[in-house]
């Protein structure tokens, strides 16, 4: 699965997030990370602490 600018995914953390800049596809993206106060922090994430994507305009999950 290709994740693309704007994606809203769920991390393993728990937490929610959208990719505002894809460095390498499959290795790292640069992220807008919902900390769930209504506060947002950016952070350089790997593939591999992505759980799923959510599918446009329906939040469905797809998996990665």
């Amino acid at each position: 699965m290709q994740i693309e600018l704007f994606d809203k995914v769920q991390l393993m953390s728990g937490k929610s997030a959208h990719i505002v800049e894809v460095y390498e596809q499959g290795v790292a993206y640069e992220a807008d990370i919902d900390d769930g106060d209504g506060e947002y922090t950016t952070d350089t994430i790997k593939q591999s602490d992505i759980l799923y994507v959510y599918a446009e305009k329906s939040d469905q999950r797809t998996a990665v």
